[in-house]
């Protein structure tokens, strides 16, 4: 066993693990790591420009490739600004191994120059973390942290390190870690459970298959299943936001996304539906709206990895314990053993039909305005057979394009969903461009969120990562305003940008190509110029300012109770909304 530095060990170990990118800002207690990754042949850094950005790199590319994300950032505040990305992550159940720098260990607790109890800050927010004192333990650890952080139910894992660690010596051993004495996460489905939802989605008159972002995260066969169960079975298909893609927006069986801001037609049939195969998805509030009027005569089956998902906000008839993928190919298998044909569902698709003829997505013709969501038809038309992944900040737009941007395969869908972090989505493409370097990478912003983490057009440009930046601009954080409008009688409070930059001179600023559309009129060409232009190109695409956002279900209201636009926002709607918020 050769014997090597702490900091020799983790870099050798993230080698052997196979990583090929870590995002990260240097600073003096990890300048012993990134002495050791200077030219390093086998292992690319992207310099951030902070270090939150690092962290949201580090989604948009574990999330588009299905590999683990990796973030370096140096103590204190290095990695109290790491802080919100590895929450998103644990949210969105996304694999990542974040390394901080610390202090030396005789200087714990002493208030050390940017000392910060990383351990204690990120307990709550990461799948696991380590404080790791002696060098001896650093290979265990790291091979373990890349263990925990890529099954089960992915999510963050944090390794801090102290820098008297880093330079310390021990003897070096590649470990074996395939097993660990507490931490076995169910992937296989007991049989007896695969049997008995067979038998509930054989008899059900009325079933929906409820999917999220477990289905992509168990890989692209988890996807596939999916698929040939549906076709299996004959049922509709709706998702969360999160799981867009899993199942072919193309489909006619396809019933777009539910929750607060989703399709009438999926909300009815969730509504009314008797069974409801849940896959990957949690049951989160802005899905299940009023729990009491939630699906009340269905009976539910829960299919996820984590056992404390399951019954832990809606009580379910068969919890089955899996990795979606896992699961769903069992599922298949099992139906044709039985030799279980599709029901006869046509009644309850003349319903779902007649749902779907509320044309719940329609909107308002452009007038001398561009409406987003034609901004959004048009980016979609424009992209349509070619490689592209869509990321999104947080808003509005994210809404929109969740709405109007189809998708037909899993990765290719990026955004923040349950933490819904603005500054999630320009980094998170530059991360995914990193990953997938031959993709048309977008990322679908507004003009508030996207100056969370604007400073990221320097790493992009540093990087050559040809990135487009498609900002909807309204001079507004739009849901804020909207929700002003609807629920504080248009008190329009710091809702308003009354000094946004000049997004094409910032772009050009920093190197990129900055363009701008004005009118509908520009939208078609604009874009095109966009996608036709090579390396990091910014639109700034000036939309109209007051459109909302629908169809839309008040916080706290139940699926019957869809706003389908503002017409029907009365003021008792608006007064019982406020106070469900």
């Amino acid at each position: 066993m050769a014997e090597m530095s702490g900091a020799d060990i983790l870099v050798q170990c993230l080698v052997d693990l196979g990583v090929e990118v870590v995002f990260g800002y240097p600073g003096g207690a990890v300048l012993p790591i990134y002495d050791v990754l200077y030219n390093h042949p086998k292992i690319k850094h992207v310099l951030v420009r902070h270090e939150q950005g690092a962290t949201h790199m580090a989604e948009g590319y574990a999330r588009s490739t299905g590999k683990p994300g990796v973030v370096l950032v140096t103590s204190g505040p290095g990695a109290t600004n790491a802080i919100t990305g590895i929450t998103d992550a644990l949210m969105d159940s996304i694999p990542m191994v974040v390394i901080t720098g610390q202090v030396a260990t005789h200087l714990i607790g002493s208030d050390a120059f940017q000392e910060a109890d990383t351990v204690g800050l990120t307990r709550h927010c990461s799948k696991h973390n380590y404080l790791v004192k002696s060098p001896a333990r650093l290979a265990h650890v790291v091979h373990e942290a890349f263990h925990i952080a890529t099954t089960g139910r992915p999510g963050p894992v944090v390794i801090d390190i102290p820098k008297n660690v880093q330079v310390a010596t021990a003897p070096f051993e590649t470990p074996d870690v395939t097993n660990h004495a507490s931490y076995r996460p169910q992937v296989k489905a007991p049989a007896a459970d695969i049997a008995a939802a067979i038998e509930m989605i054989a008899k059900a008159e009325r079933p929906i298959f409820y999917t999220g972002g477990g289905v992509i995260n168990a890989g692209p066969e988890a996807s596939a299943s999916l698929r040939e169960l549906v076709e299996l079975t004959g049922a509709p298909v709706t998702s969360t936001l999160m799981g867009l893609g899993a199942f072919p927006a193309s489909s006619l069986r396809w019933l777009g996304m539910l929750g607060m801001h989703g399709t009438y037609e999926a909300n009815w049939a969730m509504n009314k539906a008797d069974l409801i195969v849940c896959v990957g998805a949690r049951f989160d509030d802005r899905v299940t709206g009023r729990l009491d009027a939630f699906s009340p005569d269905s009976k539910k089956i829960h299919i996820d990895i984590d056992r404390s998902s399951v019954n832990k906000t809606v009580m379910v008839d068969l919890p089955v314990i899996a990795d979606a993928g896992s699961a769903l190919a069992d599922l298949v298998a099992a139906w044709k053993a039985a030799g279980h044909k599709a029901a006869d569902l046509s009644e309850w698709w003349a319903r779902i039909d007649g749902w779907r003829a509320v044309n719940s997505l329609k909107y308002p013709p452009d007038t001398t305005e561009i409406m987003p969501q034609h901004a959004i038809a048009e980016l979609f038309a424009a992209t349509r057979g070619k490689d592209v992944i869509i990321t999104t900040e947080v808003g509005q737009h994210q809404m929109w394009a969740a709405q109007h941007f189809h998708f037909d395969e899993p990765n290719k869908w990026l955004t923040s969903g349950g933490l819904g972090t603005m500054g999630y989505g320009f980094p998170a493409a530059i991360g995914a461009q990193m990953g997938n370097p031959d993709s048309l990478v977008i990322c679908v912003a507004g003009d508030a969120s996207v100056q969370m983490n604007i400073q990221e057009l320097g790493t992009a440009i540093q990087y050559r990562t040809p990135v487009k930046l498609f900002i909807l601009n309204n001079e507004y954080m739009g849901m804020v305003r909207q929700w002003q409008e609807l629920t504080y009688e248009s008190r329009y409070s710091n809702s308003y940008s009354d000094s946004l930059p000049d997004f094409v001179k910032l772009a050009q600023a920093y190197g990129w190509t900055g363009i701008r559309i004005e009118g509908p009129q520009e939208l078609e060409a604009g874009i095109r110029q966009m996608i036709e232009t090579p390396g990091p190109v910014l639109v700034d695409c000036r939309v109209a300012k007051l459109s909302n956002c629908f169809p839309m279900i008040p916080s706290g209201a139940a699926h019957t109770e869809m706003l389908l636009d503002p017409s029907q926002v009365s003021g008792t709607m608006a007064d019982e909304a406020k106070a469900l918020v």
